[in-house]
């Protein structure tokens, strides 16, 4: 019977990356594989199908010769190279594929490297020290070798022996229906060594919870949210694998005076009744020091200045931020009776003035138009 073409067998274009194809394949390995279709005949054909294209398909020079001449290309090698070969085989592929789901790579992949789990240590800083960047020292407690038994287990090297369960090699072959994976010792956790007599720190397991200290470089512009990661410095398994990393994550907190949005600064600005209305040149703090911000005359409230340059660069970028700056007209309380005749004294003639005001007049047309005249 013909072969059906091996991109048709797994549903994939001929441009089709390796990551489209292994999917592809995972998808109809799982669908078709012989545990979950016992006795099924045409399941299994349909598996055999897919993982004798998929072993083609996944080799660079296979597929190749595949795309140049067909089937042609494996004539007298037993078809794609599963013609008359056992499940053995087959499955050498699948688990490369599906490595992850049984604890480790298929027959001749060899074992995964185990790895320690990662760290979080959230850093508060103030919005200067976000800004400008800051060294910093931390102190956290986490798993690391035991300094008693230098990660060793025991204090007596004769104590450490070879694995009975995986002979030393830190692995064993599980048969699982027509599957032979390897997968990570469960009487030694992937060591290949056992302790006989354990040490009392860390209980033969070479690791134990210690407080370590650490200088950490945070650079300038980074905003709430970003982390910095010192690798290595996470989780740590000892000999049995590496380290995992330390993420320190920054939360900056409020500022008294800015608020800040990307690399821009924010900050309002009071000034007095008077000021708003003749104007005046007032200094105001930014984050190099005071400069002077001239308010024009007549300036309404809520209006917002910028000063170029004024705000943030952050991490990521060479762009730096502009400062804006709300004015917010102050309205005076507590009053002294002088402060008071004369707001009287001007309030009256604002009255009789008040087609100067732009702004009040349109109110009061609008007003007057909504209410019908």
């Amino acid at each position: 019977m013909a072969k059906r073409d091996y991109y048709e067998v797994l549903g994939v274009s001929k441009g089709a990356s390796e990551d489209e194809i292994k999917k592809s394949y995972r998808k109809l390995a799982m669908k078709y594989h012989p545990d979950r279709n016992p006795d099924d005949k045409s399941a299994e054909e349909k598996f055999k199908e897919a993982s004798e294209a998929y072993e083609v398909l996944a080799d660079a020079e296979k597929r190749s010769a595949y795309d140049r001449m067909g089937h042609a290309a494996f004539e007298g090698m037993g078809g794609g190279g599963f013609g008359g070969a056992n499940f053995q085989d087959i499955f050498s592929n699948f688990g490369d594929v599906f490595g992850d789901l049984f604890g480790g790579r298929g027959q001749g992949g060899g074992q995964r490297q185990r790895r320690g789990s990662d760290l979080r240590y959230v850093m508060e800083l103030t919005l200067e020290e976000a800004v400008k960047g800051v060294k910093k020292t931390i102190t956290f407690t986490a798993p690391a070798t035991c300094t008693t038994c230098d990660g060793k287990g025991t204090q007596k090297p004769e104590d450490v022996v070879t694995c009975t369960g995986c002979q030393g090699s830190g692995h064993i072959r599980m048969q699982q229906g027509f599957f032979s994976v390897n997968q990570t010792c469960p009487q030694c956790q992937g060591r290949g060594k056992m302790v006989k007599n354990p040490c009392g720190t860390c209980r033969g397991s070479g690791i134990a919870d210690r407080s370590r200290t650490l200088e950490v470089t945070i650079p300038p512009g980074v905003d709430t949210g970003d982390r910095v990661r010192l690798s290595g410095e996470g989780e740590s398994i000892g000999s049995a694998g590496q380290a995992g990393d330390l993420y320190v994550e920054i939360a900056v907190r409020e500022h008294a005076v800015f608020q800040r949005d990307g690399a821009d600064l924010y900050m309002d600005v009071p000034i007095s009744i008077t000021d708003a209305a003749l104007g005046k040149e007032v200094e105001i703090p930014t984050l190099d020091g005071r400069v002077s911000l001239k308010i024009p005359e007549g300036t309404q409230t809520g209006r917002v200045f910028r000063l170029r340059g004024k705000g943030v660069k952050p991490v990521r970028t060479s762009m730096i931020g502009d400062m804006l700056c709300r004015v917010v007209v102050d309205t005076p309380v507590n009053l002294t009776s002088r402060q008071k005749e004369l707001l009287r004294e001007f309030q009256a003639i604002e009255d009789q003035h008040q087609s100067q005001s732009a702004n009040k007049k349109s109110f009061f047309d609008k007003v007057s138009e909504f209410f019908g005249g």
